[in-house]
């Protein structure tokens, strides 16, 4: 994509950043409609997905009480914007993932079936997916250099990384938010299971601010909450790219190139994005 103006600066698995030497201390963050699964980017993408996922990213910003990486004042932000584009401030991001699970599902499920923990946390015995946790719990993640693999850490490696000052304030925070966006979220029949929210250093105050997508359906689990209640096969379906990855699970060994995703899956994922959008902000 060109912008006038804007230099494109880096594109992750989803995003693309871009900067404008004009504009220093602003970013563009473009979220793209590419979708990844297992590490690796899929083929086509899910049609209008940037653009949802920044819709929902706004609606958040919006409705938490918490200081965010947003620019709003309008001043440099180029006509030609696309409405999956944020302008942001540029932070001095801390290179952790600050994961708050509720619920016990995805990879914190496998590892308390093997060793009764997750991430490293010991749970109560008799739990079974799906359960919600005694409280949530957070597990911070290290965010690897391009091209690895993030790393679950303990509290103890965030203080050894951060200092514990930050890594206090990272996770008390993070743990107050997603309590917060729980609330909303339930009032609109919706269960936040889990979800990582990411955070940097404001250059100029050193105050902590949210950055990254936030509650998005790329970076969180959604679960209808009547259909949870009513249990079934079907209670643990999400409003994000489970789909697609249900899908490459049942086709695809996880070698070599992953093969292109039907027409009907991507459809079907397209749909749940915009569900969700559709019952949080109606």
């Amino acid at each position: 994509m060109t912008l006038a103006g804007w230099n494109h600066v880096y594109s992750g698995k989803v995003r693309d950043l871009y900067e404008n030497p004009a504009e220093p201390g602003r970013m563009l963050v473009i979220a793209s409609d590419r979708v990844s699964a297992f590490d690796h980017v899929l083929e086509p993408g899910i049609p209008g997905k940037g653009e949802l996922l920044t819709q929902l990213s706004l609606w958040w910003f919006a409705h938490l009480d918490v200081p965010n990486h947003l620019v709003v004042d309008g001043d440099g932000i180029p006509e030609e914007i696309p409405a999956s584009a944020m302008l942001v401030k540029k932070l001095d991001m801390y290179p952790i993932e600050c994961v708050v699970r509720d619920y016990l599902v995805g990879s914190g499920w496998a590892e308390y079936r093997e060793v009764g923990t997750v991430c490293g946390i010991p749970l109560p015995g008799g739990l079974g997916e799906g359960d919600r946790l005694p409280e949530p719990i957070y597990t911070p993640a290290w965010k690897a250099p391009l091209g690895e693999h993030d790393e679950n850490i303990t509290f103890e490696r965030t203080v050894e990384l951060v200092g514990e000052e930050v890594a206090t304030a990272l996770r008390d925070t993070s743990l107050a938010v997603f309590a917060a966006a729980s609330a909303i979220a339930e009032e609109r029949g919706i269960i936040l299971a889990d979800t990582k929210f990411e955070f940097g250093a404001d250059p100029e105050t050193g105050e902590l601010t949210l950055g990254d997508e936030v509650l998005t359906s790329d970076s969180s689990r959604y679960w209808d909450a009547v259909r949870y209640a009513e249990g079934g096969p079907d209670r643990l379906d999400s409003f994000d790219k489970q789909i697609v990855r249900n899908w490459l699970a049942a086709n695809w060994d996880r070698s070599g190139t992953p093969p292109t995703l039907p027409s009907e899956i991507v459809e079907q994922t397209a749909a749940r994005y915009r569900e969700l959008i559709d019952r949080l902000t109606r």
